[in-house]
């Protein structure tokens, strides 16, 4: 008999269903992918219609269902904070304790209902892991090591903010808790929002932000003292406390005592869109640094307490690439490997393994030398009836190329002469990154290239880099240290013999020429820097000369893997830009009718679906009212 396990996350953001058969991954997805609505937190009815399908089964056949958290302990911590608080955060209390004495602390019977809504007719055996122990399974159970250190970092679960856990075989012991408000994640969001990013967002523009300070300059060195002074604690082990005088998310509603950070950085709290001074970069970058000795500290004590020389991670910081590139820059494990969809939408994942292997007992299987995870393809696949069901509806009209060979050819060759291609293949990824089944790709040698893909393409911020994806048995020849890393969570540096100009004195120099009365950069100097030709792949070479890397495999990329290899042979370039396909404010696309939309939307050249490839000049013209807008993030 069949161990049939469904894994749900919900109810927070980023909500998702994943399934597992007798511990193999069999399909995972965002809801978000299916709703259009970003980091969708409703309960994930699509994402579990689609892994149901996949599997082919039907809800009656599943042997359980796992929730990523534990809802009465995250109930237990608020009621708890607001009473340590008391009297802050009567508004936010008055808020929150509607939808939890009506909903959520009813949260079997919630499940239930929404079961039979799905067709489930008996009470299949629910399992609710910690949200800790969700990540720590999601992270452990598909990597290629017997056993390892498991290091999980993010905002807040229940109570636990940060853990460092033990994987053996099927177990997973969890030996040091980091308990809330003390929180990295929390900490490095705060400044997000200070910054005026989107909390749970707008992280990721934070870390893109931070290599435009420099780090000698005697203000981002002030910024950092302060950090560490006022506002957190950082002990040798790396756990922290924070000083919840200048924090308010605890009880508040927003993520900082404002005027407090003002007084103590002498800067106002930057406004969404609003002009980007060189002190918010500065400061960017003493965050960045502080959240990498955090880490770097974590990493450590991980493998002080276990032993193990093998390290996994999971949770929102795990996301953080540079501060990934730091724990292995420092040498203290011989092999790291972090979980593709490491925020809350890979905890359904992790549920589902955890109700496997600890709540049913069940024996791991793993496979040294590869991850479980099939290259974060999980997601659903379109055949060429879907895809020309989409053409005949909006009148589409494409180039066929049925060979592979074909395809590629003429695909690198509009790349190479400078065009922008959507790239829509097989298997929607799995987790935050395009990794080549859901990309916008681009010639990288091209100077202006980011800048139109951020503006024209993306309608994004104009300073946030791009990956290179680049074949595997290439890397070594552009990038230092350029190991295996398939999933986009690493920063390297591009070598030397492929720089253009050293961008630290550049900046320098720039900022020399400011007169005295203009204090502060304006938002055209991140421009005049972005510009600066940095190396001879310009456009996925970031201002410090780094860049957050894809490898792409032969066996696990077949079909991108070709196209940078046509682009090879045509250019003597092996690598091409790989951004997600996806402009602000909206999920990847997941349909057919997802991705020709939104290359319709935009300045796109081509994209291509499939064996299908469709040119902008051949399209009809559209009505306004099938653009969807989206919320700016």
């Amino acid at each position: 008999m069949r161990n049939i396990i469904l894994g749900i996350s919900a109810f927070y953001h980023d909500s998702a269903a994943a399934l597992i058969i007798d511990g193999r991954i069999i399909a995972a997805a965002q809801e978000e992918r299916f709703t259009r609505i970003k980091q969708d937190a409703a309960f994930p009815v699509q994402a579990i219609k689609y892994v149901l399908s996949e599997a082919g089964v039907s809800f009656d056949e599943l042997t359980a269902v796992a929730f990523y958290d534990k809802p009465l302990l995250k109930f237990e911590r608020l009621l708890e904070t607001y009473h340590a608080f008391v009297p802050r955060g009567w508004r936010s209390f008055i808020k929150a304790m509607p939808v939890w004495m009506k909903e959520k602390i009813f949260m079997k019977k919630m499940l239930r209902k929404e079961f039979r809504a799905l067709g489930a007719t008996k009470n299949t055996p629910l399992y609710f892991p910690e949200h800790h122990l969700s990540h720590a399974a999601s992270a452990f159970y598909p990597s290629p090591y017997e056993n390892a250190a498991i290091l999980t970092v993010d905002g807040v679960g229940e109570w636990a903010t940060t853990t460092i856990s033990y994987g053996r075989g099927r177990d997973i012991k969890i030996l040091r808790e980091l308990r809330f408000p003390h929180s990295p994640g929390l900490l490095y969001a705060a400044f997000t929002y200070f910054l005026g990013f989107k909390v749970n967002s707008g992280e990721y523009k934070l870390m893109g932000l931070s290599p435009y300070g420099i780090a000698d300059d005697p203000q981002t060195v002030s910024f950092r003292e302060k950090i560490l002074t006022t506002l957190v604690d950082i002990r040798s082990d790396g756990s922290i406390l924070l000083n919840m005088d200048y924090f308010d998310f605890a009880t508040g509603l927003k993520m900082t005592v404002t005027p407090l950070w003002e007084a103590l950085f002498g800067i106002s709290r930057r406004e969404p869109e609003s002009e980007i001074t060189t002190a918010h970069m500065n400061l960017a970058l003493a965050i960045q640094q502080v959240t990498e000795e955090i880490v770097v500290a974590l990493a450590r004590t991980a493998s002080e307490i276990t032993g193990s020389t093998n390290l996994v991670m999971a949770g929102g910081v795990a996301l953080n690439c540079v501060a990934n590139r730091k724990i292995k820059d420092a040498d203290i494990f011989k092999n790291i490997w972090i979980q593709p969809a490491a925020g809350d939408a890979g905890g359904s994942l992790g549920a589902a393994y955890a109700a496997y292997h600890i709540g049913m007992e069940q024996e791991r299987i793993y496979f040294p030398g590869d991850d479980a995870m099939q290259g974060s393809f999980l997601g659903p696949a379109y055949s060429d009836v879907e895809v020309k069901q989409m053409m005949a509806r909006y009148a589409a009209v494409a180039a066929h190329y049925p060979d592979i060979t074909a395809l590629t050819e003429r695909v690198s060759a509009y790349l190479a002469a400078g065009k922008i291609v959507g790239w829509f293949q097989d298997r929607m990824e799995f987790g935050p990154r395009a990794l080549g089944n859901r990309s916008i790709l681009a010639d990288p040698r091209q100077p202006d290239m980011q800048q139109q893909l951020n503006l024209k393409i993306k309608f994004r911020e104009g300073f946030r880099p791009f990956a290179p994806a680049v074949l595997a048995e290439d890397a070594h020849l552009y990038f230092k240290d350029a190991a295996a890393s398939p999933y986009m969570l690493f920063t390297t540096t591009v070598k030397s013999e492929w720089r253009i100009a050293p961008v630290k004195n550049a900046a320098a120099s720039f900022a020399a020429t400011v007169e005295e009365s203009e204090p502060e950069l304006s938002v055209a100097s991140i421009y005049e820097r972005l510009q600066q030709e940095r190396s001879a792949i310009p456009a996925v070479t970031h201002l410090d000369h780094s860049a957050r890397i894809q490898t792409v495999h032969r066996t696990l990329h077949p079909k991108l893997w070709a196209l940078i290899n046509s682009f090879k042979k045509l250019t003597g370039c092996s690598l091409l830009i790989n951004t997600s396909f996806n402009v602000r404010g909206e999920p990847v696309v997941n349909t057919p009718e997802d991705a020709w939309l939104a290359f319709m939307r935009t300045e796109m050249d081509y994209v291509v679906i499939g064996n299908y490839v469709f040119e902008k000049s051949r399209q009809p013209t559209l009505p306004k009212e099938l653009f969807k807008s989206f919320e700016m993030d």
